[in-house]
């Protein structure tokens, strides 16, 4: 007896010193990776000059410029014979260089003669509406220049310490369950942290192998991955080893998807069978999927389950950002207006209204940063309004969900019992939370506490300030696509890191807001926290967006290390 008082003694002092501690490592740790992703310098990479008559230069700073009248062109030319988007000038990973006509009146003329598409080089004239030009490329020394110059990222021991920290904090969420799990749980909560703790540690040294230093939106995604796993060890231990297993299969996208992302070419070819993907994944599942909860969003084979919608969310994305071979050109634009309409179209069939919302967000991101136009959105956004209300009239799955936002607590033991409980469980924890494997939210039968309101479990456990520091995580991902975009190499990169941040984030907010019923309950994933595995290779496979727009040096591997050092592309 003796011996069980003095194990609950030790238990006791053991939580009590957790909670207050581990907002302070895992502060540290934050600060340490959001201040490299948000305050890095953003000077323009020069990668040529664009001559014109009169001895007039223009420096092209993207890989991918379009070149008009439109004030918001990359290289405006305030010619009344030249178009408001009247060519692309894009370079390759060899250094090579193209012009491309983007359905201009007059078109493009290369060493006189009308062209579509030619390759050029510094010898070569083009002619835009009556002005003829030459581009002139930057040395490969001055190119080497740039890449010394470009912002530097944590060194390999900055990483390892991140590392270090992180492992650490797992290390004391995983003690504190142990101390307070029965016996039969110990092998997954083991099994589920350690899991994780050899994957983050795995990646690292293959970053080492590559000469990658940056380690910061990894180690972010990590941090989540294990709040996520401190949800599953407090409701349902036993899930712990698939979603390890998951999420290595989410890091081997997240991989895959980078090196294909390394070559522009490829990625867009790959366009094309993610294409196909996206939407056989969804008229698969309107076909044979199950319907869980009003949505008709799963297919079961066997005791295997899995969400296609969510990974369509990475086709989406990748259709979305290389849609354009030269970027601005109409014709390609109507046609992802088209693609996103049918996806859209197939999640409204399946009553997922959750996800088809996330997709038209994404959507919006992508068609104004393709046609930069306030009008298209606008309309855009009217068609949802018009979409939205004819949805709340033919389908009653959405239509309670919406009847019963801001009214949870007038049926607290029926539509409300999921929001209420969770909200009780949240004002419980407090600021820094009743401790792992003490709240009482885990051990009921509230459908999704480990998932769709997956922030309730976390609140009650880890407190509030907790939560906080897992949206900071996803809001600072998308904070640093935005930085990254003013600096962009490539439309590409650009678009989908944005995209996919805009996917993360929304999702993030309708999972956070819609628990607290500050907005309506959606039921969609939180990022990396909910227990899903086709959540988290999603979310995995849209991190490789936001990691390949990454122009600091030696950052992202979706950029090549010359063989002479620095950060290009050879």
């Amino acid at each position: 007896m003796g011996k069980i008082e003095a194990m609950a003694t030790f238990t006791n002092v053991y939580i009590t010193i957790l909670r207050w501690m581990l907002p302070v490592l895992v502060a540290i740790l934050l600060v340490r990776c959001i201040r490299p992703l948000l305050f890095f310098r953003r000077e323009p990479e020069i990668w040529a000059w664009l001559c014109l008559p009169g001895d007039r230069k223009i420096p092209v700073t993207h890989w991918e410029s379009v070149i008009g009248r439109h004030p918001k062109s990359d290289i405006v030319l305030n010619v009344s014979t030249i178009s408001r988007t009247h060519a692309v000038l894009t370079r390759y990973d060899d250094g090579s260089w193209t012009i491309s006509d983007a359905d201009s009146a007059s078109g493009i003329q290369v060493n006189g003669i009308k062209k579509k598409i030619a390759a050029i080089t510094q010898e070569d004239t083009f002619t835009l509406g009556g002005v003829t030009m030459h581009i002139k490329p930057i040395s490969r020394r001055q190119e080497k220049r740039l890449a010394q110059l470009r912002t530097k990222v944590s060194t390999f021991f900055g990483s390892f310490f991140n590392v270090i920290l992180l492992t650490a904090i797992q290390f004391f969420c995983a003690l504190g369950f142990l101390l307070t799990a029965e016996a039969g749980e110990f092998t997954s909560i083991l099994m589920g942290f350690g899991g994780i703790i050899i994957a983050e540690w795995i990646l690292l040294f293959f970053y080492i192998t590559i000469r990658r230093t940056a380690f910061e939106v990894e180690t972010l995604a990590f941090f989540l991955c294990t709040m996520g796993m401190s949800a599953i060890a407090a409701v349902c231990p036993g899930e712990a080893i698939k979603q390890v297993f998951a999420m290595g299969l989410g890091i081997g996208l997240f991989l895959t998807v980078g090196w294909s992302l390394r070559d522009l070419n490829r990625a867009k070819i790959i366009r094309y069978i993610a294409a196909v993907a996206g939407i056989g994944m969804l008229v698969a599942t309107f076909m044979f999927g199950t319907e869980i909860k009003g949505a008709r969003n799963w297919i079961f084979i066997g005791s295997f389950s899995f969400q296609p919608s969510e990974l369509s969310k990475v086709c989406f994305v990748l259709v979305g950002a290389s849609a354009l071979e030269r970027i601005v050109t109409k014709r390609n634009l109507f046609l992802f207006i088209a693609y996103s309409a049918m996806l859209v179209g197939c999640l409204a069939l399946m009553n997922d209204f959750g996800t088809a919302l996330i997709f038209f967000g994404a959507f919006l991101v992508i068609a104004f940063m393709r046609s930069g136009s306030v009008g298209t959105v606008a309309l855009a956004i009217a068609a949802l309004v018009f979409a939205g209300v004819l949805a709340l009239k033919v389908a009653p799955h959405a239509l309670d969900r919406f009847d019963n936002w801001r009214h949870i607590w007038e049926d607290p033991d029926g539509n409300g019992w999921q929001q209420t409980s969770g909200l009780v469980a949240m004002a419980s924890g407090g600021l820094l939370g009743l401790g792992p494997g003490q709240g009482w939210l885990g051990n009921t039968r509230v459908f999704s506490r480990d998932a769709d309101i997956v922030i309730a479990t976390l609140g009650e456990e880890w407190g509030l300030i907790m939560v906080i520091f897992m949206i900071l995580a996803v809001i600072t991902l998308a904070v640093f696509s935005i930085r990254c975009a003013s600096v962009g190499r490539s439309s590409f990169f650009t678009i989908g890191s944005c995209a996919a941040a805009s996917i993360l984030l929304l999702q993030a907010i309708l999972n956070a807001l819609g628990t607290v019923d500050v907005l309506p309950f959606t039921g969609v994933t939180f990022p990396f926290l909910s227990n899903g595995g086709s959540s988290m290779i999603c979310t995995w496979g849209l991190l490789a967006f936001i990691k390949a727009a990454d122009t600091r040096q030696n950052a992202s591997f979706a950029v090549r290390i010359s063989k002479q050092g620095g950060d290009e592309d050879e």
